[in-house]
């Protein structure tokens, strides 16, 4: 019996792409950027995310394409955020569906005008088609009332850089970081796993980096391959560079929750987007 692959969320629960049972696979013929990923929403966090489109080979060589049910609005809200109450229940917040409004998370239903009026916003929680699409209404199916947790700060010492004279200065302060944030025994392998990308990789127990040290911006396959590498071997990724990273592979690695870092000259390198401020802040 086929079982789709898993992946880990942001959260750290696993996540597999819901399929749909019954619907006719498709053979692959074309392959487009858009067919290769499917959305999937963490059934713990609510966080949207693209995973890889499940796949399965047939014997004869044809590749076939397995369906998955889509995101829609009409979907169950995370487990985790109705701690103490039965599961698929968010507390101190109704179904919308049902109401029609929605409640101020924490407040406890029926306590009083006061409490509802204060929660009530004009055209807030107006129920949604059963059709609704995130394609379709261009709004986010995620809840409102479900802000993903901050990471808490760690103490540490001051980090100390080595400044940046030669490409081997950026590989060593790329190392030095990633130990100084709390990664173990970061090494550069001694065979490179790749010549498609000028980059340096580094690595460590659940760690997988890849350090630039050219003067041209990190492009957009350089950062979906690192991801995909990372997926691979459940490690943690992360991009380093000296020249910065193309406005495409930023908003890839936004989408994908890759951390990216830029060196400056005195060789500390600086987060240029959230993944990475949320990895300074936390470690890892």
């Amino acid at each position: 019996m086929y079982a789709p692959p898993v992946y880990p969320c942001a959260c750290g629960a696993p996540v597999a792409p819901p399929l749909m049972r019954g619907a006719p696979v498709e053979p692959i013929t074309h392959r487009t950027w858009t067919d290769e990923w499917v959305t999937v929403r963490c059934g713990e966090c609510g966080r949207q995310d693209q995973w890889p489109q499940p796949e399965l080979g047939c014997p004869c060589g044809t590749v076939l394409r397995v369906p998955v049910r889509p995101v829609t609005a009409a979907a169950s809200p995370p487990r985790s955020l109705a701690p103490g109450g039965p599961a698929g229940t968010v507390t101190g917040r109704r179904d919308p569906a049902a109401t029609g409004r929605t409640e101020t998370p924490g407040t406890v239903p029926g306590a009083g005008p006061e409490a509802a009026g204060a929660a009530d916003t004009p055209g807030a929680g107006a129920p949604l088609g059963s059709d609704a699409t995130p394609s379709t209404t261009g709004l986010s199916t995620v809840g409102a009332a479900a802000p993903y947790p901050q990471p808490p700060a760690v103490v540490r010492p001051s980090f100390n850089p080595v400044t940046i004279r030669t490409a081997r200065d950026v590989v060593t302060a790329a190392a030095l970081y990633l130990r100084w944030l709390g990664f173990r025994e970061v090494v550069q392998p001694e065979e490179r796993r790749s010549s498609m990308t000028p980059a340096v990789e580094l690595r460590g127990p659940g760690l997988v980096a890849q350090v630039d040290p050219t003067t041209r911006p990190v492009p957009l396959r350089a950062v979906e391959c690192l991801w995909l590498e990372g997926l691979a071997s459940s490690s943690a990724a992360v991009y380093f560079s000296l020249a910065g990273y193309e406005d495409r592979s930023r908003a890839r690695a936004d989408g994908v929750g890759l951390p990216l870092f830029v060196m400056d000259l005195t060789g500390t390198p600086q987060p240029v987007n959230t993944p990475a401020d949320d990895l300074l802040a936390r470690g890892a």
